[in-house]
């Protein structure tokens, strides 16, 4: 059913009822734990948290998205295969996942394949069934043996300008 406050969110049971305008306490929620005492008033809407809760795409195992921009989004999990433009804190991509395209993240953990322009504002680590190909930056890496590592590789410096691009051909 569309919602009015966006596709997948969830329905609360309580949102097309009318408030109670006696002083008859409402009928708990089902997932929602008794109150001691609402003396105040008559009506209370479910309990919703100020903080904001990470926010976590995964992208399974022979998923395929192309074309996209994704925002938002802390973490990015790829199992499947995608191309797509991303600025996120963290980026996994698992052995068989695939990225290509332009990311820029906090940190970046590489089991699987990624092509294309890669910033890493903290740390890359790139695991021995690693690939990466393209323009990457980062602050610091870590790269294990098995891992291949080919294109312009740029260090970010404290000041975030780039030093010279290094050429390195299957590290």
């Amino acid at each position: 059913m569309l919602q009015k406050d966006g596709f997948f969110r969830k329905r609360d049971e309580g949102n097309f009822a009318k408030p109670q305008t006696t002083n008859t306490a409402p009928a708990p929620a089902a997932n929602a734990a008794p109150a001691p005492s609402e003396s105040t008033s008559s009506y209370s809407a479910p309990a919703r948290s100020d903080e904001r809760k990470e926010a976590k795409l995964v992208v399974g195992p022979e998923i395929k998205i192309k074309g996209v921009e994704i925002s938002d989004c802390d973490t990015l999990v790829v199992e499947g295969r995608i191309e797509a433009t991303l600025d996120s804190r963290v980026l996994e991509i698992t052995e068989h996942g695939v990225f290509q395209g332009t990311i820029a993240v906090d940190n970046a953990e590489i089991h699987g394949r990624f092509e294309g322009e890669l910033t890493v504002r903290k740390q890359l680590v790139i695991h021995a069934t690693g690939k990466v190909s393209g323009k990457i930056r980062y602050a610091k890496i870590k790269v294990e043996e098995g891992a291949e590592l080919s294109g312009t590789i740029e260090m970010n410096d404290k000041a975030s300008s780039f030093a010279p691009a290094k050429r390195v051909v299957n590290a």
